[in-house]
């Protein structure tokens, strides 16, 4: 920014000027303010360039655009002069430095940031597209980050959605490593090309570098890229990745829609988005800016004094170059000073020759139009509110949610586990774009060490039910504690529920067994077995029975000298129904099991399977099962099969051990815990794929190589055509895919570490998720 020189007018039409703001080929950029006080940006046409008849109707052209264009996230046009003896054109001052700059000078920004911008750039697009227009040069450049949200600048070679442009044969206009596949091949460009950019500049704001390649030896080397090759998205956030990747289609009709866009990142709308949204560093930078533009007078003379001039940021003023003649957008006014947008040939290897798509602008003499009017308020205001808007992140995952009545609220839960997570009504859900996750519906953190991360969670009558002490019901709709009870639950005990009754074991005290009423947590009854016989876990329930491990002290004759039981207990009465002694060697204590009709199927930490008759006990055989007992086992329900993991995926005849058939996992790693639902197996594999498996047969159905994530999902769920799932580690999550081919809709991701697994249970059209501490509710969509 400079003072003013003799040369330079004092006042155009009812503004006075305050400072140059750059000088590029087309003329001059002035601050200045009105009469009542409103701070403008002015551009003015070169007297030269003002006498030549074609450039003012191009100049003409761009009024009309600007003017065309009306909302929040563009800079507004104040107000012009297209036919004064100097042309001027006149737009509110954007108070804010340029992407690139931003980029440049702290690096990627953080993921609430790209959000953010995300949804204020969409809602842009939104604007442009209403107004029948497509921008066609949306690059990191043109678009400017001010304290009240983004701005979306420089409609050089926008043109209506209608067509009417100029060509020539051979040559694109645009900027390489930002335009779509259709534009660089000289094809007609519709409203998805501009999502296209938008993705390209949204990844370049999360990873800090073109994901088209950098460097590149050729603009040709790029485009190449941008039409055959897949952008690199390293470092993006893993809950954006999805919706990054839909954005960059190749083919413009599997792209989202602005709208589709702004409703994944901001379902709440953009009210209120950009509350904090900036880096400090950034926001800092702005603010002091803005003091200074404030501060500035003019004196009689029209000539601004020099210590009035707003101090600089560490990177200059705001990174923007200053030398007169740059390309670069003067700073804060959304007006390049004389920048085209590039015009390149076309490598002959992208197909027929592409033509000129500049919106009526020939490449000679190329003229960016600016932004359009918009209604918001004037940052004079803002900064006289004593404050620099900005954003706070809307959740972890990206948002899908349609026709919700209020805000979502995400809640921070105190120590005990009681949190302030409140229900968003959000019943009506839609599906998403391609790779958008949804956002979280609620979120509850609860205190460390007061839920069991690795036991299947529990969905009755409305409740979210999770091991741990307190025992907590959670409302599955708004995250709200229906009811609590301390001491009631052993730290890592199974929930297990039958005829609306959760049981468990007192093993701290005398033994027992307790059921608890589900709806309010108060114990229903309690059965003890006899006074030399203690139970010590639960490890299964049916439409009749809970079973559980117990302790035989009756023919004991030292404290360390017992056997142990397997009991089943009548759910309904408290009595027990039958007990069994455990064999010699089978007896450990750590059992994990899991009940199916007529068959009791557990494992023990010795490493044996065995099956017992649920009627009476009667064991019907026991064998070795290697060296891993960490699962629960599988019971195909009507297939009479035991599935078992490992190197290879086996299924054994529940009645007689044998095996039936056995699946190897063709050169990738062994086989996880599988899940049968509907006859179908499901199980993931050590390589991160997911497999569907005819359980009768054993044959494969498909096999989805890579889901989406680093590390595949073990356990799995199936709503209709949707199977959910979840992994064990950090870097998996919860996995949307089709169930009847295997293709992944979306991945959802919270990018926490507590190290511990993902856990998943549905109730109606909600999912419910925990990752360590972090409880979750999803739109099941």
């Amino acid at each position: 920014m400079e003072t003013l020189q003799p040369d330079d007018p004092r006042e155009l039409g009812s503004y006075r000027l305050l400072r140059r703001l750059g000088v590029g080929g087309m003329g001059r950029v002035y601050l200045a303010r009105s009469p009542g006080g409103r701070t403008v940006a002015v551009k003015v046409v070169r007297p030269e360039l003002a006498a030549d008849a074609d450039f003012r109707r191009r100049f003409q052209h761009e009024v009309e655009i600007a003017r065309a264009v009306s909302g929040r996230y563009t800079a507004p046009v104040v107000d012009a002069a297209p036919d004064a003896s100097l042309p001027w054109l006149a737009t509110s001052y954007v108070l804010g430095p340029d992407l690139t700059d931003v980029v440049e000078a702290h690096g990627a920004l953080p993921e609430h940031t790209v959000r953010a911008l995300g949804a204020g750039l969409a809602a842009a697009l939104q604007e442009i597209h209403a107004a029948g227009l497509i921008h066609r040069d949306l690059k990191p450049s043109n678009v400017l980050l001010a304290a009240d949200g983004p701005r979306v600048i420089d409609f050089g070679i926008a043109r209506a959605v209608d067509g009417n442009r100029m060509t020539q044969t051979g040559v694109v206009v645009g900027s390489p490593g930002y335009m779509p596949p259709e534009q660089a091949l000289g094809q007609d460009v519709g409203t998805a090309g501009d999502v296209f950019s938008l993705g390209a500049v949204l990844a370049f704001a999360a990873t800090g570098r073109n994901v088209f390649g950098e460097g590149a030896a050729s603009h040709a080397a790029m485009l190449y890229q941008i039409v055959h090759g897949e952008p690199d998205l390293t470092g993006v956030p893993q809950s954006l990745t999805g919706l990054f990747r839909a954005c960059l289609m190749k083919d413009p009709g599997q792209r989202p829609a602005p709208a589709e866009i702004v409703r994944a990142l901001a379902p709440q709308g953009v009210d209120g988005l950009f509350r904090d949204w900036l880096p400090s560093a950034v926001a800092s930078t702005i603010a002091t800016h803005a003091a200074g533009i404030l501060d500035l007078e003019t004196p009689s003379d029209g000539v601004a004094p020099v210590a009035a001039a707003p101090a600089a940021s560490a990177a200059g003023a705001y990174g923007y170059p200053s030398t007169p003649g740059a390309y670069p957008s003067t700073p804060g006014t959304g007006m390049p000073v004389g920048a085209p947008a590039t015009h390149f040939t076309a490598p002959p290897s992208f197909g027929p020759p592409p033509t000129v798509l500049n919106g009526g602008t020939p490449p000679s003499a190329p003229m960016p139009p600016e932004p359009a009017p918009q209604s918001r308020r004037r940052f004079i205001g803002l900064a006289a509110g004593g404050g620099v808007a900005g954003v706070a992140a809307a959740g972890a995952a990206t948002a899908w949610l349609l026709n919700r009545d209020d805000d979502a609220a995400t809640g921070a839960s105190t120590a005990n586990g009681r949190g302030g997570a409140t229900e968003t009504p959000a019943e009506n859900f839609t599906t998403p774009p391609a790779g958008t996750a949804p956002q979280a519906l609620w979120h509850e953190s609860v205190a460390e060490d007061s839920i069991s991360t690795t036991k299947p969670l529990l969905t009755p009558k409305g409740l979210l039910l999770i091991s741990g002490d307190p025992l907590i019901a959670y409302d599955v709709k708004t995250g709200k504690a229906r009811w609590t009870r301390k001491d009631v639950l052993p730290f890592g005990a199974p929930l297990l529920l039958a005829d609306g009754r959760l049981f468990m074991a007192d093993t701290d005290t005398s033994g027992v067994l307790k059921a608890l009423d589900v709806t309010t947590g108060k114990e229903a009854w309690r059965s003890r077995l006899g006074k030399d016989l203690k139970v010590e876990k639960t490890i299964a329930v049916d439409a009749k029975n809970v079973y559980v491990t117990v302790t035989d002290f009756s023919d004991s004759r030292s404290a360390t000298d017992y056997r142990t039981g397997v009991a089943a207990i009548s759910h309904s009465t408290g009595r027990q129904t039958w007990l069994q002694k455990r064999d010699w060697g089978t007896d450990d204590y750590d059992v994990e099991g899991t009940a199916d009709g007529k068959y009791l199927v557990y494992a023990d930490s010795n490493y044996n399977l065995t099956v017992r008759d649920t009627a009476t006990g009667t064991q019907l055989w026991t064998k070795k099962i290697g060296d891993d007992w960490s699962w629960t086992p599988t019971i195909a329900p009507g297939a009479g099969l035991v599935l078992l993991p490992g190197d290879n995926l086996k299924a054994v005849d529940v009645e007689t051990g044998r095996t039936r058939w056995t699946l190897p996992p063709n050169g990738r790693g062994g086989f996880d815990n599988p899940t049968v639902i509907d006859g179908v197996l499901y199980a993931g594999d050590h390589d991160g794929g997911v497999w569907a498996v005819n359980v009768k047969t054993g044959k494969k159905i498909w096999l989805s190589e890579d889901p989406g994530a680093d590390s595949a999902p073990t356990r799995f769920l199936r709503a209709g055509e949707a199977l959910y799932g979840a992994s064990d580690a950090d870097d998996g999550g919860i996995f949307a895919m089709n169930a009847r081919t295997g293709k992944t809709r979306w991945v959802y991701n919270d990018n926490k570490s507590p190290g511990e697994p993902w856990q998943l249970a549905i109730a109606g059209n909600r999912l419910l998720v925990t990752h360590g501490y972090e409880i979750y509710a999803l739109p099941a969509v």
